[in-house]
């Protein structure tokens, strides 16, 4: 055996005690647990949080992960492989559990979490909180004791409802702060909407707050779909106000009832029973998926709302659909229907944590009564179920084709999808980082390290080196300081590991590579291309082999090391015009750094500067300076 390969099994032994160590402490820390529910974030060797989930009972649902492996799905597995630590947070309901999973998840972004694309931008319908209530559409949602409705997919949807409110109750649409104060002072003045019956005057006091605040409990009725009482009451008001003969405002409710009644015949009725319901289905791609929910109150569609999810693959139907549930439920606590339609049950976990929030929102003294999650087969319901499934493959469809627009799709698919057919590696290598180092006679020395992500090049991953622990030129140095400063310094916490890691180089500078990754516990694969006849090393493998000319995968290796080649060159020439400067240019008294500057880009280099006239040095820099560098190059 070689001294290579004696050092490489004197390291073998501490770090499998150290990984022994290390799971001996987390199997306590397990057996530790307690049965309380609460949060558990899983870590990686690096300290970072790879999976963040909730429990009912924090023990058990931890313990379930290391046992019985082959009844977990591929995921699971290679997630547990990466568990090296754990942390608990405890909380004192099921609901509070699901709430701060879904913050963490937003938060910290785990690689192995589900990730929801945010909907921060979807616009909301909200009722202020304030004296005499305003109501208007928002995309920029504040946590305050607001009354809010959404988000809704469809801006023009929202603009339909407001219309319609708008068309039924007079409400203010000024943004006059209206205090008391305010109102007695006689500070505003009535405007159009009170003339066109729009408005009933309160900010000259022409209508109490009490009948204002009545009016918008209507409205939050008329936004959850109560329809029916809401009709009911206003019948009943329109009738009292004309006994009392009170016509002009039996007349203004008769046009109010009016307009509800045209608003509910153009809902569509998927239920005969008139019940609150919502249906819930999933569309599954490869690594993507869509989750539509469809909301019915009192037997009334009153419209859906579609979530895309990614980093899905390996995952269940189930998990998907409590995925969707939690976030949909989290968004909407005050919608939430007697009944769930589900194309199947929820995992017990996620179905436990809905029926606790559902409970938790009803207040104390509210009714009652436990969401239902049905599994339809056949009838209306099943039928409602089918739409609601084919609304979720419509979308999803959508979503591909606009990120095929975009290239995404193409690039993942054809270049990385293909490369990791030809590497053999388990995973698609959707974030790849080159490296290239650069140097002019073993001087200015430095590497640099591009990053692509979906085939795409992504700028903020970018790094560059300044290599400075060796002296002369020695490519294998290089290559293993680059390693060490990425893997093993500050940048390991910054920036997430890669899927796969290219050096530019052959046997040596992959070897070299190898070895620095195994000495830093690091396990991303990683592959050599050399410039000449485009050959991939392996490391520790005898032989290159080459890839088709045509191949997207050999096209993809190209543009990684092409672009780190141009940043390597770049950064190490902006290092030698900035010795270039200092040394020589800058050293002429009289000379700043800026006209060195203008001086270099006029003539190239130093030496370019040095056999200009006298004439040419004055277009650039003026007479006096020109005068100034050309005695400083030509006196004896």
């Amino acid at each position: 055996m070689n001294s290579a390969g004696k050092h490489t099994e004197q390291q073998a032994v501490p770090m499998a005690a150290e990984e022994k160590e290390q799971e001996k402490l987390l199997r306590e820390k397990i057996a530790s647990l307690p049965k309380e529910p609460g949060v558990y974030q899983f870590r990686n060797d690096k300290g970072r949080v790879i999976y963040v989930g909730k429990a009912k009972n924090l023990r058990s649902r931890v313990r379930s992960y290391f046992s019985n492996p082959l009844q977990q799905s591929g995921k699971t597995q290679v997630l547990v492989t990466h568990i090296r630590d754990l942390e608990i947070i405890i909380t004192s309901s099921e609901v509070e559990a699901l709430i701060l999973e879904n913050n963490l998840i937003k938060e910290l972004k785990p690689r192995y979490n589900i990730n929801l694309k945010d909907d921060k931008t979807y616009p909301w319908l909200v009722i202020t909180a304030e004296p005499f209530p305003r109501i208007f559409i928002t995309r920029n949602r504040t946590r305050d004791r607001s009354i809010w409705f959404g988000p809704y997919t469809e801006a023009g949807q929202l603009r339909t409802i407001l219309d319609l409110i708008s068309s039924i109750f007079p409400v203010r649409s000024c943004r006059h702060p209206l205090t008391p104060e305010n109102i007695a002072s006689k500070k505003y003045k009535l405007c159009l909407d009170y003339h066109i019956h729009k408005c009933k005057g309160p900010c000259e006091g022409l209508q109490e707050e009490g009948d204002y605040l009545e009016m918008i409990g209507e409205i939050v009725r008329l936004l959850k779909g109560k329809t029916a009482g809401l009709r009911r009451d206003l019948h009943e008001k329109m009738l009292t106000a004309a006994e009392d003969l009170r016509f002009e405002e039996a007349a203004e409710i008769k046009l109010q009832l009016d307009s509800l009644k045209r608003y509910s015949e153009r809902q569509k009725i998927v239920a005969a029973d008139g019940a609150d319901r919502d249906a819930v289905a999933v569309a599954i791609g490869e690594d993507e998926a869509c989750g539509v929910v469809f909301r019915i109150r009192e037997g009334k569609m009153l419209g859906s709302q579609h979530f895309i999810l990614t980093n899905t693959k390996g995952e269940s139907e189930a998990t998907i659909l409590g995925r969707v549930l939690e976030t949909h439920y989290l968004k909407t606590a005050d919608l939430m229907p007697d009944e769930v339609l589900l194309p199947e049950l929820p995992e017990e976990e996620a179905a436990e944590a809905l029926r606790a929030l559902g409970r938790e929102q009803q207040g104390e003294g509210g009714r009652q009564k436990e969401m239902r999650f049905t599994v339809p087969q056949i009838g209306e319901k099943a039928h409602l179920l089918d739409m609601c499934r084919q609304n979720a493959r419509h979308h999803l469809a959508e979503y591909m084709v606009q990120k095929q627009k975009r290239g995404e799709a193409a690039r993942e698919h054809s270049g990385s999808k293909a490369l990791a057919e030809a590497l053999h590696l388990e995973n698609t290598p959707n974030r790849i980082e080159c490296f290239d180092n650069s140097h002019l006679q073993g001087t200015d020395y430095v590497s640099a390290m591009v990053c692509f992500v979906m085939g795409r090049p992504l700028k903020g991953g970018y790094r560059k080196f300044k290599l400075n622990s060796f002296e002369g030129s020695d490519d294998y140095a290089a290559m293993e300081e680059a390693i060490n400063r990425r893997y093993g310094g500050s940048l390991s916490k910054e920036l997430p590991l890669p899927d796969l890691i290219i050096v530019d180089g052959g046997k040596g500078q992959v070897n070299t590579a190898r070895k620095a990754l195994d000495a830093l516990g690091v396990s991303v694969p990683v592959i050599g291309l050399a410039k000449r006849l485009e050959e991939i090393f392996i490391p520790f493998t005898p032989d290159p082999f080459n890839l088709p000319k045509t191949s997207p995968a050999l096209k993809l290796l190209q543009q990684l090391r092409d672009e780190s080649h141009r940043f390597a060159i770049s950064y190490h020439r902006t290092l030698r015009r900035k010795r270039t400067l200092q040394t020589e240019l800058t050293a002429i008294e009289g000379i700043g750094e800026k006209t060195a500057f203008t001086l270099l880009e006029r003539f190239g280099s130093a030496e370019g500067v040095a056999a200009a006239t006298l004439e040419e040095l004055a277009e650039t820099a003026g007479t006096m300076k020109a005068e100034t560098v050309f005695n400083h190059y030509h006196s004896e």
